[in-house]
């Protein structure tokens, strides 16, 4: 039986659950990358895995207590409380300074990759042929997503509850981000966007007393597009972990390499220097609800080295590579103490 969680471990886990809150939020980011690299994957990923017909039925019978247990509840609600307060509060901050002082963000998470790949490579060991491999096939895919042209939206009700699956991988494979692959797939503004404005637009109404906001069909859409979309991400959250949970029991060597090679491949996803491509239709700019713009690929170019600009995006990028090595210092000193 695992010994109970201190006070510092538990803030501990609800502040690595904001990060990866935060990380899942950003197009090109990857909340599994955090994971990873915070050394809490694995643990997140047998949780999920927990949740199966015997929980049910534990659940069903009234058992809470063992229900609770057995799915490692408070390991769960503190990794999803942090990320779903994040959503709320550091992700906004993210999106702040995403608007304001973006080539620098970007290259902090550049960075911080870049560091993540040297943290898992360095501890890897065993690169015999079928491992080099796999992680050959995880850079080519990788690499391939990053270069793949955005869909047009599309508000069908199963394919919603497939972008749901799809989107929350971001959280179960580290190098794939969630929110960029909903991109690809059109539907990043419909469903974290105009969908949680929406939501947030008919709770707000309620709670002051406006039923009427109710009888508005365009509510009522986005209610329904964003009730379709939760219990997708649930599906998929918890079907893609029993897989995961699967084949890195069994082939956890080679599942390792890929997932190196997806997180390296991933920084074409992330290079700093790169314009926005927004979607256009007969000569005009499409923008969502809010009257934003509607992103639907990045151009990338190299940078321009005489400008002071280009520097401060190297600092960031350093100081990414030197965060995540800091961790690992961190991490080992800790574990040399016991």
């Amino acid at each position: 039986m695992k010994a109970p969680r201190t006070l510092i471990q538990k803030i501990g886990l609800f502040l690595k659950g904001l990060a990866m809150g935060a990380a899942n939020k950003v197009p090109g980011v990857s909340g599994g990358t955090v994971s990873f690299v915070l050394s809490f994957y694995e643990e997140m990923i047998y949780s999920f895995q927990k949740i199966n017909l015997k929980a049910f039925k534990l659940l069903i019978n009234g058992r809470f207590k063992s229900f609770y247990q057995y799915i490692n509840g408070q390991f769960l609600l503190l990794i999803l409380g942090g990320s779903m307060f994040s959503y709320f509060s550091i992700s906004l901050v993210l999106d702040y300074f995403l608007q304001h002082y973006e080539l620098y963000v970007w290259s902090w998470f550049f960075g911080m990759i870049i560091g993540s790949v040297f943290y898992i490579y360095k501890d890897f060991g065993d690169w015999n042929l079928k491992n080099t491999l796999s992680f050959v096939i995880g850079v080519s895919v990788g690499v391939g997503i990053s270069f793949m042209t955005p869909a047009q939206e599309n508000d069908n009700l199963w394919f919603v509850f497939l972008c749901g699956i799809i989107g929350v991988s971001g959280m179960t494979l580290p190098g794939l981000s969630g929110s960029f692959i909903l991109i690809l797939l059109g539907n990043y503004v419909l469903l974290l966007v105009d969908s949680v404005n929406g939501l947030f637009t008919v709770i707000t109404g309620l709670l002051s007393g406006n039923f009427e906001v109710l009888d508005v069909p365009e509510n009522i859409r986005y209610l329904k597009i964003i009730t379709v979309f939760t219990a997708g991400s649930a599906f998929g959250l918890v079907s893609i972990s029993h897989v995961l949970g699967y084949v890195l029991k069994r082939w956890h060597q080679i599942v390792t390499a890929i997932i190196i090679g997806f997180i390296a491949g991933s920084l074409g996803i992330v290079w700093p220097w790169k314009k926005k491509i927004f979607a256009e239709e007969n000569g005009e700019f499409l923008v969502d609800a809010a009257g934003n713009k509607i992103l639907q690929n990045f151009e990338r170019y190299f940078p321009d080295f005489s400008n002071v600009e280009t520097w401060i995006a190297v600092f960031y990028i350093v100081f990414g590579i030197a965060l995540i090595l800091g961790i690992d210092y961190y991490d080992r000193k800790k574990h040399s103490r016991k």
